[in-house]
This record gives structure tokens, C-alpha cells and sequence, in this order.
């Protein structure tokens, strides 16, 4: 029986069990989702007159606004926490001093403030009149904090050997950081810093404390001010609105593989020794050259 370094492959009978464990794990699941089913429907939550709400144009037009406001809000954050994230990861290694302590003692201070906090405080303090701004630059400054951390660790990742090359060759610190470590940190945590992404994305739902009008703020409001049948639509609000969500974030996370990918058959390209198959071609006689 062979053993791995963190658990013991298990037995025959430890198989048996786990898989038994599993079967009635699954079956607990699935009666759970059928009494939840259950309780929906006797309540009429499910009822039909609780779907036809969204083939209102109103409402339609309302969530089109609310998704346009949420992808306005994620995209000026997603530049914003980019590039604080660049200057915060390079001030921390930075060989001065001063600039050091200062970016690390910005990064560990809005790290450990809620996001939430640091929203509604911007928002009162300096963006009253401006949420979608507001709900922008908290974003900003708490993901750009971590986008800092990722960015950094990629650098250190990097093989010292490659930065002594770049140095050896007369090239300043700042050309080594922009031509020579940042862009093999980008690509090594790329899968990381579209992570990130995607939190920022789902956190624009933080907007609706500071009343910016959403996704969640406009579920919130069709949901409340929306009467079928003597009740309110909150479950089918909250599947359609989730659903739009949850496809955002799939269609972010699919770009970012996409990107990935490429970027690596272009580094397979350019590596040394890959050569590309020449294409071939007809002579006049016909045959193959």
C-alpha cells in the first residue's frame, strides 16, 4: 500500500467507507434541496406570476442599468487597484527607506480596514455627491493593496540571476523592473491577479450601502417594491440577479484563461530551439519541397 506525503492511501476497507460516506452525504444534500424546493412552492415563490415580473420592460431596462452601472464601477476599479497595485509592489522594494515603510505601512493599514468601512468612509468624507466614484476608489485602494502583494511575490519569484544579467548589461534599476521583472511577475501570477479580478467584481455589491444603483441595490428595490399575489419576489430576484453574477464572473475567468494561454504558446514560440514546422509546397512537378 503506497503512502503519500500528507494521508495514507486507504484500505479496501477505508474505500468502502469513504464511498458510503458519499453516497449518504449526497443523498442529505439532495433531500435538503428538495425540502427547500418543497417549502418554496407551498408558499408560491415559485409560482409563475413570480418569473413574468422580468418580462417587464421596466424592470428588463432596470437591471440592464443596474448591470452597465456594476461593469462601470468594476472597470475603474480594476485600472485603479492595477495600478496602485504596480506602485505599492515597487515602492516595497524599493531601496530607499522612507518610500519602503511608507508603502508597506499604506498596504497593512487599508488590509486591515473592511472593505465596507473604507467605502462608506470615502463616500462621506470626500465622495458624497459622486457613489459610483466612491464605490471606485474603495476598490481601488483595498485591491490594489492586494494586487501589491501578488505583484511583489511574483518579482521575488524571478531568479535573481536574470536581474544580475540585466545590471551586468548597464541597465538602470527602473529598466530592470519595467523590462525585466515585472513583465515574468505579470505572467507568473497572472492567474492570481485575475482572481483578484474577480473579487472585485462580486464586491461592487458593496455599493449598496452607499446607495449606488447596482446590481444588489436594484434587487433590492425591485424586490421590495414589487407585489405578486400578496407577496414579494425575493427568491426569483435573487436566482435571476445571482445568475448574472455568477456569469460575469465565468466570463471573466474565461478570458483570463484565454490569456493565459496564449501567452504561453507565444513563450513556447520564442523559446530557444522550437522551430515551426515549414509549411510545404509544390514544385512544377508536382512533387513536395
Amino acid at each position: 500500500m503506497s503512502a503519500s506525503v500528507l494521508y495514507d492511501t486507504p484500505g479496501p476497507k477505508a474505500t468502502v467507507r469513504n464511498r458510503l460516506y458519499a453516497v449518504v452525504g449526497s443523498l442529505a444534500i439532495l433531500s435538503l434541496l428538495v425540502l427547500s424546493f418543497v417549502r418554496l412552492s407551498d408558499k408560491g415563490h415559485l409560482a409563475p406570476e413570480m418569473w413574468d415580473i422580468f418580462n417587464y420592460a421596466g424592470i428588463r431596462q432596470n437591471i440592464a442599468d443596474a448591470v452597465l452601472a456594476t461593469l462601470k464601477a468594476f472597470g475603474l476599479a480594476a485600472i485603479g487597484s492595477l495600478i496602485l497595485g504596480v506602485i505599492l509592489a515597487v515602492g516595497r522594494l524599493s531601496d530607499h527607506k522612507p518610500v519602503r515603510w511608507l508603502a508597506t505601512a499604506f498596504i497593512e493599514l487599508f488590509r486591515s480596514i473592511p472593505l465596507l468601512i473604507t467605502i462608506y468612509a470615502v463616500w462621506v468624507g470626500f465622495l458624497t455627491d459622486y457613489s459610483m466614484w466612491a464605490l471606485a476608489l474603495g476598490l481601488s485602494v483595498y485591491n490594489g493593496c492586494v494586487q501589491a502583494e501578488v505583484l511583489r511575490a511574483g518579482i521575488n519569484s524571478v531568479p535573481k540571476g536574470q536581474s544580475e544579467a540585466a545590471y551586468a548589461l548597464g541597465m538602470s534599476k527602473t529598466q530592470v523592473m519595467v523590462s525585466v521583472l515585472m513583465p515574468q511577475a505579470v505572467r507568473a501570477m497572472l492567474p492570481t491577479i485575475i482572481s483578484q479580478l474577480v473579487v472585485t467584481l462580486k464586491d461592487t455589491s458593496l455599493g449598496f450601502i452607499i446607495l449606488y444603483p447596482e446590481l444588489l441595490q436594484t434587487a433590492r428595490l425591485i424586490a421590495s417594491n414589487t407585489q405578486v399575489n400578496g407577496q414579494y419576489p425575493y427568491v426569483s430576484t435573487i436566482i435571476v440577479i445571482g445568475t448574472i453574477y455568477i456569469a460575469m464572473c465565468l466570463l471573466l475567468s474565461a478570458l483570463a484563461t484565454w490569456i493565459e494561454k496564449r501567452g504561453r504558446r507565444t513563450e513556447t514560440a520564442r523559446a530557444p530551439g522550437v522551430r515551426q514546422k515549414p509549411s510545404s509546397r509544390l514544385s512544377d512537378n508536382g512533387s513536395a519541397v
